[in-house]
């Protein structure tokens, strides 16, 4: 079994947004060789890399990103417990809950609400990873109170608003056959193994292989954002998503980047509430959540 402390968390968001090892070592308090020391530790102790160097860059792993969200969570949530009893800071009025529909998204959200956070300091923003995947259904539910998430429901009973526009990319590993290509046709997808989110019959890659009638050699369908990229990565099948979502692996070079043929597939993300549910506070997470349309143009 392996454990991380504040200790552990702290280290990997101070690398994460510093980007170097000297500019995180400063920001802790530590010298360049006492972090890589802790970094290889804590490694050693997960059993995968968190960063790696690329162009004297720590370049953030897939498994980075995913301890990178939950160190940001973990810590937001000690400083509120550290604040509320030393009395520095009065318990929040209202908690907000949010989910989204791709897991990627908790890697960004954060630092986005910390907008929301300076005009609502006694509101709390509660980040719900476990309904990943059924915001839908946990928004009409009354479990989560805004949801984030692509292709927003026709449903009269909740409130969608338009968050920014996204282009759909397929990711395939550098080495795999079509990695050469420009562009990707359906008929380049008749004998491969595809990758995409549920269900199929309404996924976007659905959609782009229907009028050709296109049957791939399989259809394997996952919630997960990682396991399509991880899969796709190691040369298992292709996959077909937002070119944002992708972009720590295409940086890597873990992946390559191909866009359909015949014009850009688009998507459009959208905050969604039920209607009435924090109607108050609704408008200002849109705003904030409005800054990630800078990802859109990695």
């Amino acid at each position: 079994m392996y454990s991380l402390d504040v200790r552990d968390l702290e280290l990997v968001v101070a690398i994460a947004e510093e980007g170097t090892v000297t500019a995180a070592g400063a920001r802790l308090h530590l010298t360049q060789s006492a972090l890589s020391h802790r970094l290889k530790d804590m490694e050693d102790r997960l059993g995968v890399p968190l960063f790696l160097r690329v162009r004297r860059r720590m370049e953030i792993t897939s498994a980075g990103e995913s301890v990178l969200a939950s160190a940001r969570r973990v810590l937001e949530e000690v400083r509120r417990i550290q604040a509320e009893l030393s009395g520095t800071q009065p318990r929040p009025a209202r908690t907000i809950r949010v989910s989204t529909g791709c897991c990627t998204c908790y890697g960004w959200l954060p630092n986005l609400l910390a907008t929301f956070r300076a005009k609502h300091p006694h509101v709390e923003i509660r980040l719900d990873c476990d309904l990943t995947g059924h915001v839908v259904e946990s928004v009409a539910a009354g479990k989560t109170d805004i949801g984030i998430l692509y292709n927003a429901p026709r449903d009269p009973a909740i409130r969608a608003v338009p968050l920014f526009d996204d282009d759909l990319v397929f990711v395939m590993s550098p080495q795999h056959a079509l990695a050469g290509s420009t562009t990707i046709e359906p008929r380049d997808l008749a004998d491969e193994t595809l990758l995409a989110y549920p269900p199929r019959e309404e996924s976007a890659l659905e959609q782009f292989l229907r009028p050709e009638r296109v049957r791939p050699s399989a259809f394997l369908e996952f919630r997960s954002t990682e396991a399509i990229l991880e899969l796709a990565a190691s040369g298992l099948g292709i996959g077909f998503l937002a070119r944002w979502a992708a972009a720590p692996y295409l940086r890597l070079q873990r992946l390559v980047a191909r866009p359909p043929a015949h014009g850009e597939h688009r998507i459009t993300w959208s905050a969604i509430a039920r209607d009435g549910s924090a109607r108050e506070y609704f408008d200002s997470v849109v705003e904030a959540l409005r800054g990630a349309s800078m990802l859109v143009a990695v």
